[in-house]
């Protein structure tokens, strides 16, 4: 286990390694500068700041001293925020981001597995139509298009939830739901064909003639195996949810860190476009390695070997 995790650790420093040359790189090829705008400075006063940020030096100086400071989390300063660094604007951003990710991830788990299971229980059913309808709409309907609709339907007709910000858990529920909405509809179709394949197994019928009630059948023999593939797509999940914050943070004016990502996009705040880049690589490199390892505690039958392989 130990050697696996080291491997597992290095190919993540590598990744890491890639993802921040290749985003300083365009960076640096993407037209205009941090400090262009409509308003446009006087050219001495665009050469100083220029000269106080580093941006006078060659290319291969300016990547080598960002790559020392990224090993230590320092992403330098902010280009429009005067006095602000980077890592100040993700501490202060990203816990909005994570309460609302959390509740996202949590509905759409809880509710696509039930869902998922409801399909496969009921199959060929009023049920399982249900089930699949919903989840149909879920997957065809975008996250800003659900931002939208529940906006006008709980906050402005219904007038039952706050519309936008984020200063109570009211202000948190319709963008998890819209969040939720996509990898919810996924969830529940996953798992509903990898349950009605579980419920057709040997073992499964096996524990049926043995006399065992269907609830045990299905709760205790089915649903842990029926459920694996999920497991397999938290990975996906979290990618999901996080790149699907950025458009929906945006929306409810929530200020996480994926409506910074999206500012910092329109202002051509170059350094917090990276440091965000280099943050997000980091959740969804280590969100990837913890599902590899749940997914060998949901299942005994596989272990994490000393060579890195799963048996």
């Amino acid at each position: 286990m130990a050697k696996y995790l080291l491997k597992r650790i290095g190919y993540i420093i590598v990744s890491l390694f890639f993802i921040i040359t290749i985003t300083f790189f365009l960076m640096q090829a993407a037209p205009g500068g941090p400090f262009a705008s409509e308003r446009k400075l006087p050219p001495e006063i665009e050469a100083q700041m220029n000269e106080a940020y580093g941006l006078n030096d060659p290319i291969h100086v300016q990547y080598f001293d960002y790559l020392v400071r990224a090993i230590t989390l320092d992403f330098g300063p902010s280009f429009k925020y005067v006095g602000q660094e980077v890592t100040d604007i993700i501490a202060r951003s990203f816990p909005y981001s994570l309460i609302l990710g959390a509740e996202a991830i949590l509905l759409a788990l809880s509710f696509g597995v039930l869902l998922g299971v409801i399909a496969a229980l009921k199959h060929n059913k009023f049920g399982d139509y249900a089930a699949m309808v919903i989840a149909v709409l879920g997957i065809s309907v975008p996250s800003f298009i659900m931002a939208t609709i529940l906006q006008y339907i709980f906050a402005i007709k219904l007038q039952a939830l706050p519309v936008a910000r984020f200063e109570s858990f009211a202000h948190t529920i319709l963008p998890a739901v819209a969040l939720a909405t996509t990898p919810l509809a996924f969830i529940a179709r996953l798992m509903r064909s990898s349950m009605l394949e579980v419920l057709n197994a040997d073992y499964i019928k096996t524990a049926r003639s043995k006399g065992l009630s269907n609830r045990v059948v299905t709760y205790k023999h089915g649903l842990r195996n029926a459920i694996l593939p999920v497991v397999s797509y938290l990975g996906p999940l979290v990618v999901s949810i996080l790149t699907g914050s950025f458009i929906i943070e945006k929306i409810f004016g929530i200020p996480g860190l994926g409506n910074e990502f999206v500012v910092s996009v329109t202002n051509r705040d170059y350094t917090v476009i990276m440091g965000t880049t280099v943050f997000f690589s980091v959740l969804l490199l280590v969100s990837i390695l913890i599902v590899d390892l749940i997914y060998g505690l949901v299942d005994p039958r596989i272990k994490v070997t000393e060579k890195g392989a799963e048996k």
